[in-house]
């Protein structure tokens, strides 16, 4: 079964969607994230400020913050390989890492101002 791991930066929640300006990026990535499980990908994700001992534990996470420091995350493996370093994938980009067959996101229709109905 293929395993991905994302190794976040530090943030002050697991996913970094939370507080009064969230990253667009980390919204699309969240659910790209939840997509990956659903198409039967072993997922795990780790935050730096929450799990620095997964970071220190992992040998290739280990490696690539000793080179490189911070600027290498987020940090993304595919059953133990890195596969992406310093930025967020895709959707397209996550399915053909693990082999899975890319479909778009579902857009919500935008709301008129002035709220609905």
């Amino acid at each position: 079964m293929t395993k991905l791991e994302v190794f976040d930066p530090p943030m002050c929640c697991s996913t970094g969607v939370c507080g009064p300006s969230v990253d667009s990026a980390l919204v699309r990535f969240a659910a790209d994230f939840h997509w990956l499980a659903g198409q039967g990908i072993v997922v795990d994700r780790f935050n730096l400020s929450q799990q620095p001992r997964a970071y220190v534990a992992n040998p290739a996470v280990k490696a690539a913050l000793m080179e490189f420091g911070n600027n290498c995350l987020p940090l993304i493996l595919v059953n133990g390989a890195i596969t992406s370093t310093g930025r967020y994938p895709s959707r397209q980009e996550l399915a053909a890492m693990v082999g899975v067959e890319y479909e778009a996101p579902v857009s919500l229709p935008v709301m008129p101002s002035g709220g609905c109905c």
